[in-house]
């Protein structure tokens, strides 16, 4: 008899192995939020990347114009994000070949929904805020689960710091148990409350922080901002 017969000790080699486990996800963390107004919207994310306690990048965009008055915000993992952006880009090429325009946000905002629903049974992780303008020049955001039931909102938040946007924007852009008048902010205004709400939100979360990048789409093309936040 050998040695492990008699004391019963296994160390994974002649008995049995061990058991190692792949996962295709990874959790990457960041947060985006999306703000629709009058005639503008404002999008805007963290640039972040990081792997559990690891941060891997500091400059990473989760920002991705699709047309020159749409943008796809995401959250999750980047491989999945890489991936169903290469998709949506493939696809909105197409329909530009075939219909010799670009795509409307409501199509693109339908078709990012087809196109996370036909991956349900292996779902990209990645979670999508959509904004924009339509074709009669309003603000336009769309909010996303992973497998691409969405519904149009005045504003959405997706990602690590999405708990602690959401309450907050649901008080000073939806107005939600206030007693003073609401009225229609500018967008310079939304861009200000949105960096605030980055700061409080990279207080909190480990994956929220060392940049926001802001874009401001409007009828005749998107600006961009970039603000700088604490990088510890």
């Amino acid at each position: 008899a050998s040695y492990h017969d008699d004391v019963g000790i296994d160390h994974g080699i002649t008995q049995a192995p061990w058991e190692r486990r792949f996962s295709p996800y990874e959790f990457n963390g960041g947060t985006t939020l999306a703000i629709s107004g009058k005639d503008y919207a404002v999008v805007a994310a963290d640039t972040r990347l990081s792997s559990g306690y690891e941060i891997l990048s500091r400059n990473i965009s989760k920002l991705h114009p699709l047309t020159e008055k749409c943008v796809l915000g995401s959250a999750g993992c980047k491989t999945d994000v890489d991936q169903l952006r290469s998709v949506l880009d493939i696809k909105m090429k197409v329909y530009a070949h075939n219909h010799r325009k670009p795509m409307a946000t409501p199509s693109v905002a339908q078709m990012l929904g087809n196109t996370l629903y036909y991956k349900r049974f292996f779902p990209y992780y990645a979670f999508n805020v959509l904004a924009g303008v339509d074709s009669e020049g309003k603000g336009a955001v769309y909010s996303y689960d992973a497998i691409g039931s969405f519904e149009r909102t005045p504003f959405s938040a997706s990602g690590s710091g999405q708990s602690f946007l959401i309450p907050l924007m649901d008080n000073v852009i939806s107005h939600k148990n206030r007693l003073d008048e609401k009225r229609d902010l500018e967008a310079e205004e939304v861009v200000e409350i949105v960096k605030d709400a980055f700061i409080t939100a990279g207080e909190r979360d480990i994956y929220t922080g060392d940049a926001v990048e802001i874009m401001i789409i409007r009828s005749d093309g998107i600006q961009k901002e970039l603000f700088q936040l604490k990088a510890d």
